[in-house]
């Protein structure tokens, strides 16, 4: 049997399989089916996407397969993938499911489940699913029932929960005022929710490609297309921009004469501050085999270890819970900080 699930989630062409409305129906209802194994009872599930046209027909075909084995379906609308991993913990839900395909076309779209802790379901569980869905291919399609979508109303308040959540228990020790910021959005999860939480940590915000049109995530803008943030933050005088892929889990940036500052970089900034408050655990940062070598000697440089990992943002959480470590990340933007949460944000 050919493995659906790779290091970030199930992914493809939406419309086709794996990401078609009837194997997405079996997906939904297999995880509804596992979760209620684990827990003995019916499960609660959060349900959040990114911009993608594809997004809202996938979800509902998600929430319909959930319902058949009586799961209750939250729907965060359109909202990044670390706040569907802070809501699966906090509501408290089951699980949490982004559908997004990340950095990749609108064409893609992709399916990614977190467990209650805010960590990616277990490799397990993703096999059970995929058994479900081969099973469910080779017999009669099932019928789909209707289910009830939440409202925008309960949507708006998962999103202001989450926006909460970063402003006060991560930002306020943040000091924007009188900063100028440009905010790429990639037209992505990030569009409304990420120039609305700088504004209230008291930026000057100039927010780009925050307009979404269903087709026009990740093209030419983003994490993957940092010049056009390059070329605003020198033309508006800004103070420093960050770019975002299309599920806003990993953040790139660009200085105030529009150098690019990728997740290497990143790591060492936060390193050295961390270090200098004495909060960085065993003096170890934790990156992947592809960052690259002058982050590690840099580190060397004030006694600081470099434990490598293999690629995915995946791997290196797994090393930093074993070790109890403080930071993490990946050259790509991933960045986490576990003590805050599981998902890169």
């Amino acid at each position: 049997m050919k493995k659906l699930f790779g290091t970030d989630g199930m992914r493809g062409k939406a419309g086709q399989f794996p990401l078609d409305k009837d194997t997405v129906f079996v997906a939904g209802a297999s995880l509804a089916r596992h979760c209620e194994a684990d827990l003995g009872r019916k499960p609660v599930i959060v349900i959040g996407r990114d911009t993608r046209e594809s997004g809202s027909w996938l979800e509902e075909a998600l929430q319909s397969g959930a319902a058949t084995e009586g799961a209750q379906c939250f729907s965060a609308g359109v909202i990044p993938t670390p706040g569907v991993a802070y809501l699966a913990r906090i509501l408290p839900a089951d699980a949490g499911v982004v559908i997004s395909a990340s950095h990749n076309e609108y064409k893609d779209n992709g399916i990614k489940i977190f467990s209650p802790t805010g960590k990616k379901i277990d490799e397990g569980t993703e096999r059970l699913i995929e058994s479900d869905i081969y099973a469910a291919a080779s017999s009669q399609p099932r019928p789909q029932p209707t289910c009830r979508k939440t409202d925008d109303t309960t949507a708006n308040e998962l999103q202001e929960q989450y926006l909460n959540f970063l402003q006060h228990e991560i930002g306020e020790d943040l000091f924007l005022n009188n900063l100028t910021m440009v905010v790429d959005c990639a037209n992505g999860a990030a569009s409304v929710l990420a120039p609305k939480l700088f504004k209230r940590l008291g930026a000057n915000v100039i927010a780009i490609n925050n307009a979404p049109d269903g087709q026009n995530i990740n093209r030419d803008c983003g994490s993957l297309h940092i010049e056009g943030l390059q070329k605003v933050v020198v033309s508006e005088k800004a103070d420093f921009g960050v770019a975002y892929d299309g599920d806003a889990d990993r953040s790139l940036f660009v200085d105030s004469r529009g150098s690019f500052v990728d997740g290497d970089a990143t790591m060492w900034v936060m390193a050295k501050h961390l270090q200098e408050r004495g909060e960085l655990t065993d003096s170890t940062v934790v990156a992947t085999v592809m960052s690259n070598i002058g982050l590690e000697i840099a580190l060397r440089s004030r006694g600081l270890k470099l434990v490598r990992t293999d690629v995915g943002d995946k791997y290196v959480l797994e090393e930093l819970l074993r070790i109890n470590g403080t930071i993490g990340g990946e050259q790509s933007g991933h960045i986490i900080f576990p003590q805050i949460s599981l998902a890169g944000d």
